[in-house]
């Protein structure tokens, strides 16, 4: 199958240069989807060679764009400040040659220090007991099963939860042992414990059903 990773951005030009090569080199194509970046990330992605597509700024919404303008049947969605790890893109198309529709891969942070090594065990002790990957552990979905479920919600946040949930109602949540390298830029810049709680807080209200746009606006009063 065609693997297109889709790769949505704003102001991300120092992480474009770490992970974009390794994502042109796995896959058949790779479409960067902009929110409205002001520095040099649309510059840097063509110039890698990815495709662009631009709109308004929002997850979701930046994920279907860059979903529609893929022409491949197995889709990759990667954080830009993520990094595949070597061979992915024959991981999740062997994957979904045996029958995967939705997946994730294993997480670690590229902070060697041992609260991140344990923050990350924890990560991926929850996701093999919840069956729930979030967006940095690089969600793959066959188009077929993209389109079946409605594409990503545009919402301002929890977008990649949502996906997974009703993946998770509809089939086998497939999970790769190899890791994808995320930044730990945001637990350095938060506080590790502050970011982390915050985190919990937000997945237990979404559980409870409160609005993703409210949570929106006590995320950002709580940052």
């Amino acid at each position: 199958m065609r693997l297109a990773i889709v790769m949505p951005t704003l102001d991300e030009e120092a992480a474009l240069d770490r992970s974009l090569p390794a994502a042109l080199a796995l896959a058949d194509e790779v479409v960067v989807s902009d929110g409205g970046s002001g520095d040099r990330t649309l510059e840097i992605a063509r110039r890698h060679g990815a495709r662009v597509v631009c709109g308004p700024p929002g997850r979701g919404g930046q994920l279907n764009r860059g979903a529609a303008a893929a022409t491949s049947d197995l889709l990759l969605f990667l954080h830009a400040d993520t990094v595949l790890p070597p061979g992915a893109g024959r991981l999740v198309r062997d994957a979904a040659a045996k029958g995967a529709e939705f997946g994730a891969f294993a997480l670690r942070f590229d902070d060697g220090r041992p609260i991140y090594r344990l923050a990350a065990r924890l990560i991926n002790l929850r996701t093999r007991l919840t069956r729930l990957p979030l967006g940095d552990q690089a969600h793959f979905v066959t188009r077929a099963a993209f389109e079946r479920l409605g594409g990503f919600r545009d919402w301002p946040i929890l977008e990649d939860l949502d996906l997974a949930w009703r993946a998770r109602r509809e089939t086998r949540v497939t999970l790769i042992d190899q890791a994808v390298l995320t930044a730990a830029r945001r637990y350095v810049e938060r506080g590790f414990f502050r970011t982390a709680s915050t985190n919990w807080l937000i997945w237990v209200l979404f559980a409870l059903r409160v609005s993703p746009h409210r949570l929106a606006r006590l995320y950002r009063q709580i940052r």
